[in-house]
């Protein structure tokens, strides 16, 4: 087996890889393949559908059970401002409905911050909360009118946290209130809702969290970074992570019962809305679809609370980027959300390594390329065992061309007298297989770390790279990675199959516009591990040369 047939086809096989990336993102299943029975117009549930039989469903309800949302926005509202959060109570249901992200704009040439949720219809995003009574009265639930003591809280100067209460009141027996804990620095929401019973009959029911969102298809590009990533629902059972499909949620709902240490989600490139209920706690889940809506839905068991009693139900809401050191602290495996797909084993102990070295550098563009000198270092004996397989096949090359012109019409012959000449030299073409081979998961998996890291977004390095996780602007590193990737086929030895050599010849140039609209730190650490396979295989093909 030839060494360098396997590095054409190796390297091939990643141009396919990256061709098939940019076809299955740029042709997804249509939106309006949807059945038509499910159109555009028709009604996202508004109360939770899934809970315990004994919980009044859906259907129950009347028809003027929906969750008014306008143009002009909650008739009703609070402002609440953190250093880290925008966010806007809606005062029916006492809700999250719009939240803005004043530390992440939209991109670095405006002030606009990224808004994920938001009480628009044809954005919705919205986190529902409530009870549910099983009675199916005295429920403070997201239809409900709650009530707050002024319409504007900020976070102090200096406080470490804020507290916003929301109290409701029926004409019933029960009270409750919803008290929302917001803390410096942190994009995770305490949630806790206290009812209070104050009849002389037990009240029984449930807490629960949903998300509903408007599926907007992403408009898919191979120049937009945003179409590599999934967007869309994502559950946590508290063992398997799943990302859902919407066409897939049309057909066959999916529901998991009594479930503790899980939680649900919508995600997007860099970006989450979350309800995490708490561990210990068994939990049912829910998402459905239904039109261009999808909704999330965890109901608790049922609570009984005694006449003259009360109790305290908790949910942790988290609205923000994908921080993973904060994902992990709000919940289980929640930093499974940064989508490093099937090479996330990989994919986590290098961004560990990569956030360990920016803690000391303090410039992610020289942390990516300290990182990549490390994965060299890490890999060096086998890169050196393929490194010096070339250098021989180098060195042997004007025997190898002689061997071709003599038998150039008798293929049997000819390879015949090439093995004898491998063997005759102690050259093993194949030598360098593995090597090549161990190293492509680590190229995809840092591939992603550096597609998916929110810590990277908008990241600058330096001169013209102010942002490394958009493409060069000025297509001066791909084109640097270009010449590089050149120079090394020329101090590697020939394909001695022409067309082999011809595929070698336009490999650079091709690679060079697929990365030319790659993130920058994409490029950089290609730029960076193609360099250093230069340095050793130079150094190695004078060791042998001498």
């Amino acid at each position: 087996m030839d060494n360098m047939r396997l590095l054409v086809w190796a390297t091939f096989s990643l141009l396919l890889w990256l061709t098939y990336q940019a076809w299955i993102t740029q042709y997804p299943a249509a939106v309006a393949e949807m059945p038509q029975a499910i159109a555009d117009n028709e009604e996202v549930p508004s109360l939770p559908i899934i809970s315990s039989p004994e919980l009044p469903l859906i259907n129950d309800l009347s028809a003027e059970d929906t969750l008014p949302v306008t143009e002009q926005g909650p008739t009703q509202s609070v402002r609440v401002q953190t250093d880290v959060l925008d966010i806007l109570i809606d005062e029916q249901g006492g809700d999250l409905v719009r939240a803005d992200l004043p530390n992440y704009p939209v991109d670095k040439s405006s002030n606009m911050p990224v808004r994920l949720l938001n009480f628009e219809q044809q954005d919705r995003w919205v986190l529902q909360t409530g009870l549910r009574s099983v009675a199916g009265d005295n429920e403070p639930n997201h239809l409900a009118q709650f009530s707050a003591d002024r319409s504007q809280y900020s976070l102090s100067e200096g406080a470490e946290e804020l507290e916003v209460v929301l109290d409701w009141q029926d004409t019933g027996p029960v009270q409750a209130r919803k008290i929302y804990t917001f803390r410096r620095g942190q994009y995770a929401v305490d949630l806790n809702i206290v009812l209070e019973n104050t009849g002389d009959e037990i009240w029984r029911g449930a807490s629960y969290g949903q998300i509903v969102r408007r599926h907007i298809p992403v408009e898919r590009s191979f120049t937009s970074v945003d179409s590599y990533s999934f967007t869309g629902p994502v559950l946590y059972d508290g063992d398997e992570y799943e990302k859902l499909d919407i066409e897939d949620l049309l057909d066959e709902p999916v529901s998991l019962n009594a479930l503790s240490g899980g939680w649900l989600a919508t995600i997007q490139h860099h970006f989450l809305a979350a309800v995490v209920p708490p561990s210990a706690e068994p939990f049912n889940y829910q998402v459905t679809a239904r039109g261009q809506d999808y909704v999330l839905t965890g109901v608790s068991d049922i609570i009984e609370i005694p006449a003259r009693g009360s109790h305290e139900f908790s949910l942790k809401l988290f609205v923000g980027p994908k921080i993973q050191e904060q994902l992990a602290a709000s919940g289980p495996e929640l930093e499974l959300t940064v989508d490093y797909g099937m090479l996330t084993i990989l994919a986590q102990p290098l961004f560990w390594l990569l956030q360990k070295v920016h803690s000391y550098v303090g410039n992610w563009g020289w942390a990516i390329i300290i990182v990549t000198l490390m994965i060299k270092l890490a890999f060096y004996k086998l890169t050196a065992t393929s490194g010096r397989s070339m250098a021989k096949m180098r060195k042997l090359q004007p025997r190898m061309k002689a061997l071709q012109e003599t038998y150039k019409d008798n293929r049997q012959e000819l390879s015949r007298h090439m093995m004898e000449l491998y063997k005759r030299e102690k050259v093993n073409p194949a030598a360098g297989c593995l090597p090549i081979l161990i190293q492509m998961p680590f190229f995809f998996a840092f591939y992603w770390v550096l597609i998916e890291t929110v810590e990277i977004r908008q990241a600058p390095f330096m001169f013209w790279l102010n942002d490394l996780s958009s493409r060069d602007p000025y297509f001066v590193l791909p084109v640097l990675m270009g010449a590089a990737m050149l120079l090394q086929t020329r101090i590697n030895p020939a394909p001695p199959d022409p067309i082999q050599a011809k595929v070698m010849q336009i490999m650079p140039v091709a690679f060079s516009v697929f990365f030319a609209f790659f993130p920058a730190g994409l490029v950089l650490y290609w730029l960076t591990n193609t360099a250093l396979s230069i340095l050793q295989q130079w150094r190695i093909n004078k060791v042998i040369a001498g």
